[in-house]
């Protein structure tokens, strides 16, 4: 996915802010060549190629002061890019600052290349999406399972949250029996999953090679699927609440889609989360997961459901949450992670011959994110991971000590808008905001 960005010139250029002109697109046409596409280019007042994603200003002048009401007929967002590093000039600030306030324009100026790439990422993603990109969710019988009374309170479940999601971005999610999948994938022979897991580089412990072989055949299953179905971008299973229609969890299969495909995977069917995660990481490119959030303020009933005494001890205790899913710190694939280790299963709600992925994030900055229900809002919030804390015995043998960075554990308990949250490595606050803006939503950030 490219972004498709229109050159647009200033008014009443003189010979030598032509020349400067070319000098700047050539330059930008090589240095974000692996993000976007530079189409020909127009001048303030010529007409706009509706197959832009973008207007790009690479060069202001004064004569913008003067252009307004040609500027007010632009309806596409404008991107500065007018310094020979990619990035918007200190010099045109005021010129920036006048399109902002006094034209109808939505204006980005990116004080750094990452962020101009975001941008541009994120153009390209929500324009790749309002085509009807898929997405590929594997259930039966959503809420009724082996935890029906916590999965049926659930809002991606209703037809109502797949309905606003594919109006809201222009998607369709596909549905295929999760029963029938493993059904398929017992048929596979255990000669034709061990060839096609030869040569995976896989840590494991305490893993038996029949354990192995089944998650190899549901990866293999799932392939077939999207095969039939074509181009997906995401893929989730209802996988704890259906796990009896399953020998298996689909962990492992996961981790190889995305290595091996570029597909992101979702857990529990969570639909909201699966298109969270591709907004976001379409864009940011950075590692991710999602994980189950459990703020210390919530008290004994998170320690039940993780089957744990107390919280850890720690000063300020009221700004700190466990990350744990499914007994460690939530799935991601091995390339994202300092330590991923493939274990047999912890919970008891899936089937014996299950794995979970036991994996870290290198201690220090994260940001928390989730698309709200509405699809209307962002909640973004500063934290830190500090360390890892681990159980014996119980559903938390390996979760994630989270601190929220600005010290405001009650005003996160007040926005939370679901348990499910994206925990993204390092400080994106700056870039959320920018897609946010590109998706239309409204952020709150924490």
């Amino acid at each position: 996915m490219k972004a498709l960005l229109l050159p647009m010139a200033m008014p009443n250029q003189n010979e030598r802010e032509k020349q400067e002109f070319i000098s700047q697109l050539n330059n930008l046409r090589e240095m974000y060549k692996d993000t976007a596409e530079f189409l020909d280019p127009v001048a303030v007042g010529e007409p706009v190629d509706n197959n832009a994603d973008a207007v790009v200003f690479i060069q202001l002048i004064g004569t913008a002061f003067g252009a307004k009401q040609e500027l007010n007929k632009i309806k596409l967002p404008i991107i500065v890019l007018t310094s020979q590093f990619g990035t918007v000039e200190m010099w045109d600030w005021e010129i920036v600052s006048f399109l902002r306030e006094e034209t109808d324009l939505t204006v980005f100026s990116p004080y750094n290349t990452e962020l101009a790439r975001v941008i541009m990422r994120a153009l390209a993603a929500k324009r790749d999406m309002h085509k009807g990109m898929r997405f590929l969710m594997f259930q039966d019988s959503p809420g009724e399972g082996v935890q029906a009374g916590i999965f049926k309170r659930f809002y991606w479940w209703e037809k109502e949250c797949t309905d606003l999601i594919e109006s809201r971005f222009g998607i369709k999610i596909e549905y295929r029996s999760y029963k029938e999948l493993n059904i398929n994938a017992q048929r596979i022979s255990d000669e034709v999953a061990d060839k096609a897991s030869s040569g995976w580089d896989i840590p494991c412990q305490d893993v038996s090679p029949e354990r192995f072989r089944k998650a190899v055949k549901l990866y293999l299953a799932i392939k077939e699927v999207i095969a039939e179905i074509g181009e997906v971008h995401g893929v989730g299973a209802n996988c704890l609440n259906e796990s009896f229609n399953s020998e298996t969890t689909p962990c492992l299969a996961w981790n190889i889609l995305f290595e091996k495909d570029n597909i992101l995977w979702v857990c529990e069917g969570d639909t909201v989360t699966l298109v969270s995660k591709f907004i976001v990481y379409s864009a940011l490119k950075q590692p991710l997961l999602m994980t189950n959030i459990y703020p210390f303020l919530v008290g004994m009933a998170a320690l039940k459901h993780e089957k744990i005494d107390e919280f850890p001890d720690v000063m300020d205790s009221d700004d700190c949450a466990l990350g744990v899913h499914c007994a460690y710190f939530g799935m991601a694939p091995q390339s994202f992670c300092s330590r991923w280790i493939l274990r047999p299963k912890v919970l008891e709600i899936v089937e014996k011959d299950s794995l979970m992925v036991d994996c870290e994030f290198e201690p220090g900055p994260v940001t928390l994110a989730k698309i709200h229900p509405n699809m209307k809002k962002m909640i973004i919030i500063e934290s830190v991971i500090e360390e890892y804390v681990q159980y014996p015995g119980s559903d938390c043998r390996n979760g994630a000590l989270i601190r929220f960075k600005n010290n405001n554990g009650h005003q996160v308990m007040q926005s939370l808008c679901s348990h499910h949250a994206l925990i993204i490595k390092g400080n994106s606050v700056p870039q959320l905001q920018l897609l946010a803006e590109i998706y239309g939503f409204e952020t709150e950030v924490l």
